[in-house]
């Protein structure tokens, strides 16, 4: 799981900024929430502009040099703060795979060229590159001097993890291998005026296509009732067919002819929660921004009972409440800074507390 991540010098963030998942208090309701002593679920709120779509990229960063999964095509645009081309951002992350802590830590500049790396297991260092120079435990892995001269240089900008997962036979279970199954399995998406996606899959998919050659119809169906109270009754597909229809008084009509902008963002929800069960990490951004209040609390409450940690940034304080997350899993980020709810106040928040009338009255501050 992702426990800690830090970032600096990301795009609108001069300064360092940290998400630690494992401060967490002991409240005893909704304990799904918690998981491994983690953070497992989170919604981060705050004002227009302050850099949650932002920050949701900057976690990601690790999929564009460690994966070979879906990358967005234009995440280095504008890359470093105010474009400076001096500037390298520096990332650091913190994961814990079954009690083992591993740290790693790297530098891009501003064409998101890979300047530094580092990594350490446990508190030990296992290697380390930066300004010319490499170090490695030899005695975990066993490289000559020669290779270790070339990954110094780096002069292809190989990062040293893949390098070391490519020519080191290694473990199923070893820190490396629970790396890239986690790096692999982390996804970002968002619906708003353009559908994009990070991680998880190798191509762009058609969902109604999918659906239709997975025999989801039915599925989906039952979905939009339980989840919207939408009821569709849709055309046996015909061969060849790649789109759904709707079938009304007799007359087939396309799906995406009839639904409204939120029941187009609940395909798209449905389509990457049949892939969920292979997810580590799910951050959707803005997730409920066509939905309304009511059926974004819905979408929560599927959302966070599945296995992997899912997070979400929203404007929509109608899901700040204790029936459905705990003040330590509803964040602000602000000013350059995130801190959970339970931070911002030095008021004992309980269950019966309703923080969202308390953050409609300003009682938190970042």
């Amino acid at each position: 799981m992702l426990a800690k991540f830090t970032v600096k010098n990301f795009r609108g963030f001069t300064d360092k900024i940290e998400l630690d998942l494992t401060r967490h208090s002991n409240y005893n309701f909704n304990l799904y929430a918690i998981k491994d002593d983690i953070v497992k679920n989170g919604i981060i709120y705050g004002p227009n502009g302050s850099g949650k779509s932002n920050f949701s990229l900057a976690i990601f960063d690790i999929v564009n040099h460690l994966s070979q999964k879906w990358k967005k095509a234009d995440y280095y645009a504008n890359f470093t703060y105010a474009g400076d081309p001096n500037l390298k951002v520096e990332f650091e992350y913190t994961f814990k795979f079954d009690g083992q802590t591993v740290e790693y830590s790297y530098a891009k500049d501003y064409h998101g060229i890979m300047t530094a790396e580092a990594m350490a297991v446990g508190g030990k260092p296992v290697f380390k590159r930066a300004d010319g120079r490499f170090s490695i435990d030899t005695e975990a892995f066993p490289i000559d001097k020669s290779i270790q001269h070339n990954l110094a240089d780096n002069a292809n900008n190989i990062p040293i993890v893949n390098f070391l997962l490519m020519s080191i036979p290694l473990a199923k279970d070893h820190y490396l291998i629970r790396l890239q199954q986690f790096v692999n399995g982390m996804l970002w998406f968002r619906n708003l005026d353009v559908r994009e996606f990070i991680g998880l899959e190798t191509g762009v998919y058609a969902i109604e296509e999918y659906i239709i050659r997975n025999k989801l119809i039915d599925d989906f169906r039952r979905f939009l009732l339980n989840v919207s109270g939408q009821e569709f009754e849709f055309a046996q597909p015909r061969a060849g067919e790649k789109v759904l229809f709707c079938q009304i008084d007799k007359k087939r009509i396309p799906f995406m002819a009839i639904i409204s902008t939120g029941t187009k963002a609940l395909e798209l929800l449905y389509f990457w929660m049949q892939r969920m069960g292979q997810a580590t990490f799910v951050f959707i951004d803005e997730f409920d921004a066509f939905y309304h209040f009511k059926l974004a609390f819905e979408v929560c409450k599927i959302l966070f009972n599945k296995d992997c940690q899912v997070f979400t940034s929203s404007h929509n304080t109608y899901l700040m409440t204790n029936d459905l997350l705990r003040p330590d899993c509803n964040f602000i980020l602000n000013e350059n800074k995130i801190k959970p709810l339970v931070d911002c106040t030095e008021k004992e928040l309980r269950f019966g507390h309703n923080i969202e009338k308390m953050f409609r009255g300003n009682a938190f501050k970042v």
